[in-house]
Formats: structure tokens, sequence, C-alpha cells
């Protein structure tokens, strides 16, 4: 089973854990890890024994780095199965759907590597605790897809169009990053996830979603932050200003012209140019796009159109291209359907946010 579902007894009341428990793909989702995450949160959310969430990855690499794209890819090689393909997202948009609207307490408890569907479930959680060796990222301008798992939400509330810069370049933040912008709520050292798991035991949890979240909201208050010397130096600190600058602006090609011509000596600068040059031209239009429709979205109608867009990545090349290029063949030289952004029709992004769904049409359908 690719998750661990524990039902931990405390001095009253339980805690369900679901641990991601496929450390060998860095816990990647699957269509069965999704299945039966699931499965588990809907009993758990009328079971009135559980009275809050955890989850927690596997190994010691990563929480979750992302969807595994390479099952994906095996349905993307066969045309007729690009209606399996959108079926893996609109459960695994379900299941995070249902993160974001759980009525008990969700706590995510994350280290290392933590993005796309990771970052999904992280973003959807109350509680968002991460480890000082956490590398966060939206990188699937690599594979031609968009960011996904309600990004066009999370990205969307991040300042000076960093949510933007993120999208266009799969920009990897550290934990005091992902402090600084929000992206998380505390960090804690490794060696205090068990002391907490300790504490979390040692309470009389009454079911009663209110009074438990205020109870672990005290909790979690009290524990102790690690010395912030003891984290990572934000590179955020030193680029916000300048991405912020670059990034502004209603002309997407200006603007990638401007990141990609900016004069800025930095390893990580660089690294974040690389992802952009090498990415997807299509995907740098639907980041632009998500990310404007959703601004006047509610949290339901974003998981919906992020359907609608995934479907249509699906019935593209770029988005097969892309993974047998980075991870199947690993040439990394994918060739996209266009060259540059600026040779993107806008007929072909318009594509991707059709057909609208609502509650007549909704395949995940959401309550």
């Amino acid at each position: 089973m690719p998750i661990q579902v524990q039902e931990i007894e405390c001095r009253e009341g339980s805690i369900g854990q679901i641990i991601l428990d496929a450390p060998g793909s860095l816990n990647a989702l699957s269509g069965s890890m999704i299945q039966d995450i699931q499965t588990t949160l809907d009993q758990w959310a009328s079971a009135s024994h559980i009275c809050m969430v955890i989850f927690r990855g596997a190994g010691d690499r990563a929480f979750c780095a992302g969807g595994d794209i390479r099952e994906l890819y095996g349905e993307l090689s066969d045309p007729e199965n690009s209606e399996v393909a959108a079926g893996y997202f609109a459960r695994e948009y379900r299941m995070d759907y249902t993160i974001h609207r759980f009525p008990k307490p969700v706590i995510t408890i994350a280290h290392g590597a933590v993005m796309g569907g990771g970052m999904g479930i992280l973003s959807g959680s109350r509680y968002r605790v991460i480890t000082p060796n956490v590398k966060m990222a939206m990188p699937e301008i690599s594979i031609g897809l968009f960011p996904d798992v309600a990004a066009s939400w999370f990205l969307n509330r991040l300042p000076g169009r960093l949510g933007l810069f993120m999208g266009l370049t799969g920009a990897r933040l550290n934990t005091t990053d992902a402090l600084r912008v929000g992206l998380a709520d505390m960090a804690i050292l490794p060696e205090q996830v068990d002391s907490l798991m300790t504490r979390l035991t040692n309470e009389r949890w009454t079911g009663d979603s209110a009074a438990d979240d205020n109870r672990l909201f005290r909790l979690i208050k009290q524990l102790e932050h690690p010395d912030y010397r003891a984290l990572p130096a934000s590179e955020l600190a030193l680029h916000e200003q300048s991405i912020a600058r670059l990034s502004a602006g209603e002309e997407l090609p200006a603007i990638v012209d401007n990141l990609l011509s900016a004069d800025i000596d930095s390893d990580w600068w660089r690294t974040c140019m690389a992802s952009l040059r090498g990415g997807c031209p299509v995907t740098a239009w639907l980041v632009w796009t998500q990310l404007k429709k959703a601004q006047q979205m509610s949290l339901k109608d974003i998981f919906r159109m992020e359907l609608t867009m995934a479907t249509g990545c699906t019935r593209r090349p770029d988005l097969r291209e892309g993974i047998r290029a980075r991870l199947i063949e690993k040439d990394n030289t994918p060739q996209w359907s266009f060259r540059t952004v600026a040779e993107v029709p806008e007929s072909v992004i318009e594509e991707h946010f059709l057909p609208e769904l609502d509650d007549s049409n909704d395949p995940m359908n959401l309550d």
C-alpha cells in the first residue's frame, strides 16, 4: 500500500495520520495513492473518534515531489487514454479540495522536496509545518504542464508578482523563503517532530472541531522555534525587489524578455532563468492567464478551471514531450510546439479554459 494509514489514540480522541510511503519516487502521488487518501479522508470526516488529520512523508528526501508523472506518461502515450489521464487530475483535485474544506483540523509536517502535488496538500492544510531542509517549488513549466493543485489560489496571494515568477521559472524556495512569504506557518527541527506527536497524544481532544482547533493552535504556538541563524539564508530577500520590478507590466513577452536579459549575478537567479529559457512557452501563457482569471474566483471555481486546463494539456503534445525529455529519455531537449512565448497564438491558450465547469457538469462533484 503506497500510504500508511494510522489511527493514533490520545488521552481522549484519536488522530488520523496519513504517511505518503513511496520514498523511492520521492513520495510522488500515484493514482492509487490519491484514491486511498480520498477514501481515508471520506471515512475520517464523519468518524467521531478522529479529531484531526496529520500528513507526513516517508524517507529523508521528500514530503512529496509532486504527481507521479511517469505513471501519467504511460497514459499519455496512448492517445485513446487521454480521458484516463484527465481522470487522474480530477481525482487529485478532488482530494486537494477535500483537504481545503475538511471539517477537522489538518496538519501537514513537510520536509525535503515539496513540489507540485506536495504543495497542493500543504497549501490546503490548516497548519503548515516545515523542517529546515525544505525545497519548495511549482516546476511544471519544465514539463509543459502549469502550476496546478489550486496554485491559482495560493500563488495569487504572494507579494510583488512572486507567484507569476514562481510559475514562469519553477523557482525553488527554501524554508526561510517559504516562511517569509506565507507559504508555511512555522518551522521545526526534525527532532521536534516526535515531541510534537507526543504532546498531541497527551491531550484530550473532544471531537468539537472549533474547540480542538483552538487547543491545537495554542499547542503549536508554544513550540520552540529554531534559531533563525540555523535556517538557510533567504534568496527572496536578495531578489524580491528585482522580481517585482522585472515582472511588472501587462505584456507577457516583454516580462519574459526583461527577466531573461537582467544582469543579476546569482546562482539561484541563473537556475531560475535556465528553467524559464528552456520551459514550455504555452505553459508561460497558461500561468499568466490562470493567475489573472483566478483573482475573482472562488476556491471551488479555481479547481474547476484548473481541471479544464489540465484536460487541455493532456490533449496537446507538450506535456508528453516534456515528461519524455526530462524524465524518460532525459535528453533535456524538449521540442515544444512553439519556440517562443511571442509565437503562441491566443486561440491555443483559450482552448485550455473551455468548457467552463459548474455544478451541472463538474466531474469532480465538488460539494
